[in-house]
């Protein structure tokens, strides 16, 4: 007798999800990754969807231009857009990023221990290595989302507000980025946790999600200035060799924010926008579907777009005695 399939818990996103990705190794399929994406047109009128995009989810990282446009919305000031970049950036920890961390610190009066997020090890492996071989361990400043608390206690500063409560959901900061995140969704927050720097987490649909990616780059200030920083510096959102980096630089005007647990939102300067969860959060599967959208949508070869990049990115080979042996790629008919 065959075991019923777990739906997952009630209310879960993942229990309507669809197959979207395979790994093929050899002349077999070795696995397949379901999850759920949705293509918005710049009216939010849904375009394609596969799964489940109305339950809610937890967007984790995607959340952080919404949330800097929160943060400028409570009066934060910073006349250098390469900051807004580092706000909204889950980074490497490479030493780049560390420095401009230190100096939104340093301007404000910030030691880095005011930092709330834990720590951690930088996300790039050379880094590590550096770090291990000095014997520095885990610092709070190279935790990939150093630069969003660095501005969270940047605009507490500004704003006379205290800094030592400032991931307490009742804090003016947070009751701020809560309105802010809720009105670019075009829909209420469904439920509330911790994401794992410590910050209040939102939960929306994944069309709310895309629908506020679509607001920040139509809309005015402040959230198109987010967009912009971020779509000028694309370097400094991810770092060396990560998604976001890679496909803001291989399509011009492209925003895009990966997060944790498979999630992935990206808009299009003409306001079409994309956003998906990968069900069992793997992050390898989220670029094959981000891509295959692009293609959908007539993005993937059009103008300045590198669309070899593009092509390399479609595709994570799969290894056998450190040699290509298959590939991760995308389900055909996932978009028709």
């Amino acid at each position: 007798m065959t075991a019923p399939t777990d739906p997952g818990p009630a209310g879960s996103a993942s229990a309507g999800s669809v197959p979207l990705v395979e790994l093929i190794r050899g002349d077999l399929r070795e696995g397949v990754h379901h999850g759920s994406v949705v293509v918005l047109g710049p009216d939010g009128s849904v375009l394609h969807s596969a799964g489940d995009v109305t339950t809610p989810m937890f967007p984790r990282s995607s959340n952080k231009p919404a949330q800097v446009a929160g943060m400028l919305r409570a009066g934060l000031d910073l006349p250098d857009d390469a900051d807004l970049a580092m706000a909204a950036a889950s980074h490497n920890g490479e030493p780049a990023h560390l420095f401009r961390i230190r100096e939104l610190l340093d301007r404000h009066d910030l030691a880095e221990d005011a930092l709330q997020c834990p720590a951690d090890w930088p996300l790039r492996e050379a880094d590590r290595d550096e770090r291990a071989a000095e014997r520095s361990g885990k610092q709070r400043i190279t935790m990939n989302c150093s630069g969003k608390h660095a501005a969270m206690l940047a605009t507490c500063v500004q704003r006379g507000w205290t800094t030592e409560d400032y991931l307490d959901a009742k804090h003016p900061l947070q009751v701020t980025l809560h309105g802010t995140i809720a009105g670019l969704a075009g829909e209420p927050i469904a439920a509330t946790s911790v994401d794992g720097c410590g910050a209040p987490l939102l939960a929306m649909s994944l069309t709310g999600l895309a629908r506020s990616f679509t607001n920040l780059v139509t809309a005015g200030h402040p959230q198109r200035r987010v967009a912009d920083a971020m779509r000028t510096h694309p370097w400094l959102v991810a770092g060396t060799g990560r998604e976001d980096t890679r496909l803001m630089q291989a399509v011009p005007g492209l925003l895009s924010k990966s997060g944790a647990e498979g999630v992935l939102a990206m808009a299009l300067p003409d306001g079409h926008a994309i956003a998906m969860k990968i069900s069992d959060g793997a992050a390898r599967a989220r670029v094959p579907v981000a891509i295959g959208a692009l293609r959908a949508l007539g993005r993937a070869d059009a103008g300045e777009v590198d669309s070899e990049e593009l092509a390399a990115l479609a595709e994570e080979p799969l290894f056998g005695g450190g040699k290509p042996v298959g590939t991760v790629r995308l389900l055909s008919g996932v978009f028709g």
